[in-house]
């Protein structure tokens, strides 16, 4: 029997983020319903830990998520179970599995991490042709089999939902395909396919995923947000109190980047130049008085006086509350040092764009100190 969800990647994200939420919509728990149906899960690499997910996810059993955290001022620690895999395959191994699937989902779900939208010059047309060789990234394979589905159903509608940490990861994956079709030399009518008939959704995913368990299943924080662009002929795999649809997808992004991201960011920036310890935690440096003075510090006169120029700061105080929660989480193990891995690169990402959108805003916020912080970049440079 196929389902009507089709999803790339078997990471324990997804275990605990969208393929819970559609099991729990399956099952009218937690205020969720309405779900399309089962998922189909797909090994996009030859990774034999993946393998070993798939092979239990293949045998239908419930897995378990286990919840902790703090949320709304309560300590949460209890287990939920994912039940909506209905089926599991492997690529490589099962091609021609792959391609029924996609044949007749409605939904195309993805989480291929930080490289999967890299592509491998040795995926090419010829891969096309009855029998040939599986593509070797996710790209190539996803417009292999759109292009299957294209020459079979090409009226039949699909919404894909890539859930990688990519801003307008939607129109990303679809620019990519659409200039991979070109480079392939396929036809001219399959790019307008692609481009018009294709639902491309950009989307923000936000939950900690802390630790995976074995064989399958994972642990995460309660806190969960699954923020969709709204646009016609959207289909979204389940309804669901942590899905939320919006005509302001750049709203929740910033809230997540500039608070969020950036406290992480600027908590690692003091953790390095007070010289705390190599084994230091997020929630020891919550309850270390100087850095929880210096990040409340960071977040009420630098980042909430620019929500304050958008007419949103009941939006980020509400949202910040949240962050507290996580960052205070007593179960989590987030070390600073980790943090502080690539840490030039995120400032970059985390707190230019606070002082961009000020200054496109008009104002004169002196946020002294981001400015630090950058600054130290480019005098260590």
């Amino acid at each position: 029997m196929f389902q009507p969800i089709v999803q790339f990647g078997t990471s324990r994200f997804l275990q605990a983020h969208v393929d819970l939420f559609v099991s729990q919509a399956l099952a009218g728990e937690a205020g969720a319903s309405q779900a399309l149906g089962g998922i189909t899960v797909v090994q996009t690499t030859a990774s034999a830990q993946s393998a070993a997910r798939v092979a239990a996810l293949a045998t239908g059993a419930p897995y378990p998520v286990r919840v902790r955290g703090r949320q709304d001022g309560a300590t949460i620690d209890q287990t939920l179970y994912g039940s909506a895999i209905r089926g599991a395959l492997q690529a490589h191994a099962q091609w021609s599995a792959v391609q029924q699937a996609v044949l007749h989902a409605q939904v195309i779900l993805s989480n291929t991490g930080d490289t999967g939208y890299a592509l491998d010059v040795a995926d090419g047309p010829a891969m096309l042709a009855p029998g040939g060789a599986v593509p070797a990234r996710f790209p190539a394979k996803l417009l292999a089999l759109l292009y299957g589905r294209w020459q079979q159903r090409p009226d039949a509608a699909l919404t894909l939902l890539p859930c990688e940490l990519v801003q307008d990861n939607g129109d990303v994956l679809r620019q990519l395909l659409i200039r991979l079709a070109q480079r392939w030399g396929l036809s001219q009518a399959f790019g307008v396919w692609l481009q018009q008939h294709c639902v491309w959704a950009n989307a923000l995913v936000d939950r900690i995923v802390s630790q995976a368990l074995e064989p399958v299943g994972a642990v995460a924080e309660p806190y969960a947000l699954w923020a969709v662009q709204k646009q016609a002929g959207l289909v979204m795999p389940c309804q669901h109190p942590a899905i939320v649809l919006t005509d302001d997808l750049v709203r929740y992004e910033r809230l997540k980047l500039f608070l969020l991201n950036g406290g992480h960011t600027y908590l690692a920036e003091r953790w390095s130049a007070l010289q705390r310890p190599p084994q230091q935690t997020v929630r020891e440096a919550m309850v270390d008085s100087q850095q929880r003075a210096e990040l409340e510090a960071f977040w009420s006169e630098e980042v909430l006086p620019v929500f304050d120029l958008l007419g949103q700061r009941p939006q980020a105080q509400t949202y910040l509350a949240t962050v507290r929660e996580r960052f205070e989480n007593p179960f989590l193990e987030h070390r600073m040092a980790d943090i502080f891995l690539n840490h030039a690169q995120k400032k970059q990402r985390r707190f230019a764009p606070v002082l961009a959108l000020a200054e496109q805003q008009g104002a004169t916020l002196p946020l002294l100190r981001i400015r630090a912080a950058l600054g130290s970049e480019a005098t260590a440079a």
